[in-house]
């Protein structure tokens, strides 16, 4: 989804007051992120290097500094970037590039849970007061694991941090967070609706389900996805950032556009590091992971059809993503060409990652966005909605010149 900044809560940054009241006359707007109308009547079929190509300098046509973006078909693979790493140098946005992740860690996170809860380690059914005793009250004793996972527990997520401006991003960009201190204070709120009852998305959550994986195993949570998934898969580009707020090189610098009208603001560097949307990564990496996790290198065919059991989202959501789902960790969304992809994305200060596999696991796409566009709900919609286009012409195999 969008930039909590900029239209929803669904993904870090979170929203901020002013856009949220804006989403109450949103449906007009939404339409611009609906799915492209030239990809429904498919035509010769043959989506490839120069419709790749078509599909990235549209994503920077809406305002972007720069873009890259990997597509895996049986076919064959392709990448493509457009614009500039810097504004300074001018120099091009390497086709390997480093980037933050955003709350695509989430699907990393539900990943080793799923697998604890395959060995027997846990159970998704489990009170987190079964394993974090004493930290939830009241009602909320109540939420499961599982329901933290799909946003459904009802965990108030209201003390996330958020940077609504540059002055607060300069202020706080290396500040060091400490999860445990915002679980406990989120804990103190009354959940925002009896547990299993709806859904919203708590970055907060993650943070709590970080430390039940610690608590389960005795390791940080960056250690069980390090150990898990990250070394035997062999992704040496991705990797937990620590205390450190630099991005390996290469990369494409992160700017972000806070208001109308506004300058372009640098935002690479930030201390950021939780398991609601922490890890550093490349294309590469992340298409390596989607495509294992759908191809059974990471769960058992139970275990990921547990992962796939979504439920719907709620209004403010579905009017971002028409027809969104959730499961344990990603997203599912319609296809133009008919059928559903699976989505496990997120957004990041100055980074938009945007990652699409198909339910059969043979098409996939990776993009990453440099540019977050938070200066109005206008510009997010048609940076969302320039991905969407390119992520739906790969997976529904749509040639250049449809």
């Amino acid at each position: 989804m969008i930039s909590k900044k900029s239209v929803s809560t669904a993904w870090r940054p979170r929203i901020s007051v002013t856009v949220r009241a804006a989403l109450t006359g949103l449906t007009a707007l939404a339409a611009l992120t609906a799915l492209p109308a030239k990809a429904v009547a498919l035509a010769p079929r043959g989506y490839d290097q120069a419709a790749l190509r078509n599909d990235v300098d549209e994503i920077l046509s809406v305002g972007l500094t720069g873009v890259q973006a990997r597509v895996t078909t049986p076919s064959g693979d392709w990448v493509a970037t457009s614009g500039v790493a810097d504004r300074a140098s001018g120099r091009p946005v390497p086709p390997d590039g480093w980037f933050r992740t955003g709350s695509t860690t989430k699907a990393f996170v539900s990943t080793v849970l799923l697998q604890l809860a395959g060995e027997g380690r846990l159970r998704l059914t489990d009170p987190v007061d079964r394993w974090l005793p004493g930290l939830a009250r009241g009602e909320a004793r109540r939420m499961t694991i599982r329901e933290v996972m799909q946003h459904t527990a009802g965990l108030y997520d209201g003390d996330f941090p958020d940077y609504p401006t540059a002055a607060v991003y300069y202020r706080h960009r290396y500040d060091i967070r400490h999860p445990e201190r915002l679980v406990v204070a989120a804990m103190r709120h009354k959940p925002d609706f009896p547990p299993g009852t709806a859904w919203s998305y708590s970055n907060t959550g993650y943070l709590l389900l970080g430390m039940v994986i610690q608590r389960v195993t005795g390791r940080p949570w960056y250690e069980e996805v390090n150990d898990r998934i990250i070394r035997p898969l062999g992704l040496r580009h991705t990797r937990w950032p620590g205390s450190s707020p630099h991005i390996p090189l290469p990369h494409a610098d992160g700017y972000e556009r806070f208001a109308p009208g506004g300058p372009l603001v640098d935002v690479t560097q930030l201390i950021d590091a939780d398991a609601s949307g922490g890890l550093l990564s490349t294309t590469a990496d992340l298409d390596r992971f989607v495509r294992a996790l759908f191809g059974g290198r990471l769960l058992s065919r139970s275990e990921l059809a547990e992962m796939l059991r979504t439920v719907p989202v709620d209004a403010d959501t579905a009017q971002i993503w028409p027809g969104a789902r959730y499961g344990l960790g990603l997203f599912s969304r319609p296809l133009s060409c008919g059928g559903r992809y699976w989505t496990p994305s997120g957004d990041q200060q100055g980074y938009k990652t945007r990652v699409g596999i198909s339910a059969d696991g043979r098409r996939s796409v990776v993009i990453s966005m440099s540019t977050q566009l938070s200066d109005s709900l206008t510009s997010a919609l048609r940076q969302e909605a320039a991905a969407n286009t390119l992520v739906d012409h790969a997976v529904c195999d749509v040639p250049a010149n449809a």
